[in-house]
């Protein structure tokens, strides 16, 4: 009896710590469970379905040279009264001729901080030929184009431009193509749909100031045409970028989201 107690004890002991075992391994390969969206994020094409959406941070097609953590889908959320006073600015500029464009919308917290990393990372040149040609990297803190927090991260600010209606189709950026400063002439810069403002989005540069004296003629124009479509609707533009608009009220305004850019992280609105 004493040799098939101690037999018993045996398999119990080892059947337990096989178990523990087995429980272990599982629990850190389950998925971690991702922050969902506030109730009143939608995906603008519920919105306004008309509004083309080039997500540029899903594509490697942007300063970094890569895609941006946190960009799982290319999808613009934003705030409901965001995406509906950008339905109101769309409906009159299409009796115009033109189309919004957004290259950027609701952007989590992940991903600016993705953008921190890139910036503190003084031996990666691969996109300064187009996006900051003449900016020196230590100083794209001090000069403001790379900050911690973004109001992108709190859903009622987008990145945005016209396009001229029949719009024709943007090709897709190459990894590895020769860059062309984004301030160059348009016939030679990177080719976008969009209508001429002077210089590319995300262009380091004092010439995306949206009122630089230097551009004029009809790449003014346009950035006019854009803001004042805009302003009318209750959009305030960040000064030193043409193509940067946040909707006052904001419905956030002092909280930094950190949900994925997916459709997934939409809890109503769909």
């Amino acid at each position: 009896m004493t040799r098939l107690s101690s037999a018993l004890r045996g398999l119990v002991t080892a059947f337990a710590a096989a178990l523990l075992t087995a429980t272990a391994v599982s629990v850190p390969a389950r998925a971690s469970t991702e922050p969902k969206a506030p109730a009143d994020f939608v995906a603008l094409r519920t919105v306004d379905p008309t509004i083309i959406q080039e997500m540029r941070y899903l594509t490697p097609h942007n300063f970094v040279g890569e895609r941006i953590d946190g960009y799982q889908q290319p999808v613009c959320i934003l705030t409901r009264p965001a995406a509906e006073a950008l339905h109101k600015a769309q409906s009159e500029l299409l009796r115009k001729g033109y189309t919004l464009k957004v290259y950027d919308c609701y952007r989590p917290q992940r991903a600016v901080d993705h953008f921190v990393r890139w910036a503190e990372d003084l031996d990666d040149h691969a996109m300064k030929s187009e996006f900051y040609p003449d900016v020196d990297k230590t100083r794209l803190f001090e000069d403001g184009y790379i900050a911690a927090k973004s109001g992108h991260s709190r859903g009622s600010t987008m990145d945005l431009t016209l396009v001229k209606l029949p719009a024709e189709p943007t090709r897709p950026y190459v990894p590895g193509e020769s860059l062309v400063p984004c301030y160059a002439p348009k016939s030679e810069r990177f080719p976008d749909n969009s209508v001429d403002m002077g210089t590319g989005f995300d262009c380091f540069d004092m010439l995306s100031h949206t009122l630089d004296p230097r551009v004029q003629g009809e790449q003014r124009a346009n950035r006019m045409l854009l803001k004042n479509a805009l302003e009318d609707r209750g959009f305030v533009n960040l000064a030193e970028e043409w193509w940067h608009y946040t909707f006052k009220p904001e419905s956030y305004p002092d909280t930094y989201f950190d949900f994925p850019v997916s459709e997934k992280s939409l809890t109503s609105g769909k």
